[in-house]
């Protein structure tokens, strides 16, 4: 199981974010743990100066801006 957290603060492009994840991983049939972070402190904790931020497995794969299907589909491979 893949433990992922979205980070941010509730913006639309966070919530985006997490539900193209969660999609992602559906319809691979990939089991994700996703934890939603929206403390700034612990954002900034991970060197994530703009939101969406992604980490997968406590690597940072994702700083701004929404990512489409196919990265997000790396990210769970």
């Amino acid at each position: 199981m893949k433990t992922i957290k979205v980070l941010g603060t509730g913006c639309a492009n966070c919530k985006a974010t997490q539900k193209i994840i969660e999609e992602t991983a559906r319809a691979l049939g990939v089991d994700v743990e996703i934890e939603k972070v929206e403390d700034i402190g612990e954002i900034m904790g991970y060197g994530v100066m703009s939101t969406p931020g992604v980490v997968v497995d406590g690597k940072v794969v994702h700083a701004g801006g929404v990512p489409d299907r196919k990265t997000a589909e790396s990210w769970l491979k």
